[in-house]
């Protein structure tokens, strides 16, 4: 079966995020007023084909933790179908 997959790749609590910090900065000069906790990540989607949905989320795990994210710094978000 095929299966698709999103994955939302965001920094950990507490690791410095500049695109976040300079797109807050910037809200106010455009009428932004009251936006806060700005943090940028990115969303990987893509299909997988497997068993069945635990065979998939194994390999979407792994994928995550050998090359879509670093796990030192990020974490990940999975949606499978």
């Amino acid at each position: 079966m095929r299966f698709p997959v999103l994955v939302e790749v965001r920094l950990r609590p507490g690791i410095a995020d500049p695109q976040g910090a300079t797109i807050q900065r910037a809200l106010p000069a455009l009428g932004y007023e009251g936006v806060a906790e700005v943090r940028v990540g990115k969303a990987i989607r893509f299909s997988v084909e497997a068993a069945d949905e635990a065979a998939a989320r194994v390999q979407v795990d792994e994928l995550c933790q050998r090359l879509l994210a670093n796990p030192v710094i990020e974490d990940t978000a999975v949606t499978i179908g």
